[in-house]
């Protein structure tokens, strides 16, 4: 199965909602519609950055209608689609596909950590529940569950298992990331990266995307980025990272997903907060945030 959709930017964006919890459309919507004018080569909806796990079971459905309509079939749009419990991934998965969805991001969420098998039969279980390519969202710090190459090897056997998300890292342990994944999946699978602030390595190292919180919301200077990855112009990889550097700083500070609720109320794109018990950035920290963004274009 094609893996194209797993290449280049995919951008993450908020999902804003009300107190309690029910998704704000018309801001959605906005949010949605920005990124497909930019171009975007993804947009990943529900992921850790769009609080998929503090959503209920009709707001998530609700917020990924909501996005394939905005989107108007300009970009693909791929659906975080975990769960606690396989079969309601499954269901997740399901109408993902029946309301347009191109693609799956799974991550192993368990309140019980899991095993390697019990992980390898919830993913058999998703992926055979639609046709989408699906991509293993390995995030240890949320998880509690760490992706050995094994694991990944043997669920890359699997038809429409087709894509890696994987944390990056710096610069130098790059290459013996890369390389045990490059050498151990078959010729065609997607091996991406998160974790922004080292994404500029990860993809000079030959990841094939970059998942970026930054780009759920500020898409063009993060297109610029990726472009000039794949394109092998490190000088100006390295120029643009630098100028995004104010920002990887207060991610690591404050946590990506408060400043990028922040930057939302910012650029007015929202006045959504984020979910409780997650407490907003106060705004004192807000002209912080501004010169931050100053010198990106958005």
């Amino acid at each position: 199965m094609n893996s194209s959709i797993f290449h280049g930017l995919s951008a993450f964006p908020i999902t804003p909602c009300d107190p309690y919890g029910r998704v704000d459309e018309g801001d959605l919507s906005k949010i949605i519609s920005n990124l497909a004018d930019a171009r975007v080569d993804s947009i990943g909806l529900l992921g850790s950055t769009g609080t998929y796990m503090y959503l209920d079971p009709a707001e998530r459905q609700r917020a990924v209608e909501i996005a394939v309509k905005a989107g108007n079939s300009t970009v693909p749009i791929v659906v975080g689609v975990g769960a606690m419990r396989t079969d309601e991934a499954e269901q997740f998965a399901k109408h993902a596909e029946q309301a347009g969805a191109s693609g799956l991001l799974l991550a192993p969420v368990s309140y019980t950590p899991l095993n390697d098998e019990e992980v390898f039969q919830h993913y058999t279980a998703v992926a055979g529940a639609t046709r989408l390519p699906l991509c293993i969202y390995n995030n240890p710090t949320t998880t509690h569950f760490t992706f050995g190459v094994p694991l990944i090897e043997r669920l890359s056997k699997i038809d429409n298992i087709v894509a890696l998300k994987n944390p990056a890292a710096p610069a130098s342990e790059m290459p013996s990331i890369i390389q045990p994944l490059s050498n151990a999946l078959p010729s065609g699978f997607a091996i991406g990266f998160s974790g922004d602030w080292n994404a500029a390595n990860a993809l000079m190292a030959g990841g094939h995307a970059w998942y970026s919180v930054a780009g759920g919301l500020l898409p063009i200077p993060c297109l610029a980025l990726t472009r000039a990855a794949q394109a092998g112009k490190d000088g100006e990889v390295q120029r643009l990272d630098q100028l995004l550097q104010p920002l990887w700083d207060l991610f690591k500070e404050l946590s990506s997903i408060r400043v990028m609720y922040a930057i939302a109320n910012i650029m007015g794109l929202t006045h959504s907060n984020p979910p409780r018990p997650i407490l907003p950035i106060e705004k004192s920290e807000y002209n912080r945030i501004g010169q931050a963004l100053e010198g990106l274009s958005f």
